[in-house]
């Protein structure tokens, strides 16, 4: 049997490599400028890093890339490939590695990714993109931490002595891949995920709190966005496959029955037959692209209607 470990790794590598898939494309790469190890933050001694990738023509909008499989974050696993089609729209991309698990668990994870978007904020105009204009993107738990941030982002601490945290971790517009969203029904109704049954290979992620059918409810209402849904929620897309193994396409439905009944501006796309990940990733990120287009720039593109969710009645 896989180590967790082991299993991380590959997980991680296995969305890379599934967002680089698309490597017989007949346009140039984009050409941008790397700066590496930009450090967001610190806690117990260990810096948080950033890669800031700046296209050569930008567009003035920010899109926040979460480097996340299984909560595992590591920088062997940033490739530019993985965004090409936003760095070919001019979109500015900050890969985002977080603290990982086992050490770290997903509500000390989430916290690193609030603090990655108030850096960004904080620092917009030296990397020359709108504040007020942010975008996120992941897969998996990537895509767990980026509707996070779409539902759940703060306002900053105003007394704060690190002007950083007094900025807000709101994001403006969500694309992601095949994300949990509900951890506390996680296959059907009742179907406990957090760190137990479907999920329990993960476990480490979920910390001591999962080990107890009362700690998993009290964790499982903390971690799962589906219980942060509002009307005024980021502008939201999710692109999940319907034979996904390991994200049950579940997560996605039921996220998008919450969203018609809050009245949120969310978008729903299957690829049928897929798994977890599958090798037109690439090519779906241009349809991350017109959302983020049309949501940060106010451009419609052809290829993406309006998309606000009516209210059930």
């Amino acid at each position: 049997m896989m180590k967790p470990l082991s299993l991380l790794l590959a997980l991680g590598l296995a969305l890379s490599s599934a967002f680089a898939a698309e490597t017989q494309r007949p346009a140039a790469k984009p050409d941008f400028a790397r700066t590496e190890d930009v450090v967001y933050g610190r806690k117990f001694g260990t810096a948080l890093t950033l890669d800031v990738f700046q296209p050569a023509h930008p567009n003035g909008k920010g899109i926040l890339f979460m480097v996340s499989g299984g909560f595992f974050s590591a920088h062997e696993n940033i490739n530019a490939d993985s965004f090409h089609r936003l760095l070919e729209r001019g979109y500015t991309v900050f890969a985002v590695v977080h603290g990982s698990q086992p050490r770290f668990i997903i509500p000390e994870i989430e916290q690193d990714i609030h603090r990655a978007v108030r850096f960004v904020r904080h620092n917009a105009a030296k990397y020359g993109v709108d504040p007020d204009h942010l975008g996120i993107t992941g897969g998996s738990a990537g895509g767990h931490l980026s509707l996070t941030m779409g539902t759940q982002g703060t306002q900053g601490d105003p007394q704060s002595r690190d002007p950083v945290d007094r900025e807000s971790s709101a994001v403006q517009c969500v694309a992601c891949f095949f994300p949990p969203t509900d951890f506390l029904n996680w296959g059907h109704d009742g179907d406990d995920g957090v760190g137990f049954g479907p999920t329990e290979k993960f476990q480490p992620a979920f910390g001591p709190r999962s080990l107890t059918a009362e700690g998993r409810q009290a964790l499982g209402k903390e971690i799962s966005p589906i219980l942060f849904v509002t009307s005024n929620m980021a502008p939201t897309l999710v692109i999940h496959g319907d034979a996904d193994k390991l994200v049950p396409i579940y997560q996605a439905k039921i996220f998008e029955q919450r969203c018609r009944e809050a009245g949120a501006t969310y978008k729903l796309i299957v690829r049928e037959g897929k798994d977890h990940g599958w090798p037109e990733m690439g090519a779906d990120l241009g349809l991350f692209a017109d959302w983020y287009d049309e949501h940060l720039r106010g451009i419609k593109p052809a290829t993406m209607k309006p998309t606000a969710l009516p209210v059930s009645r």
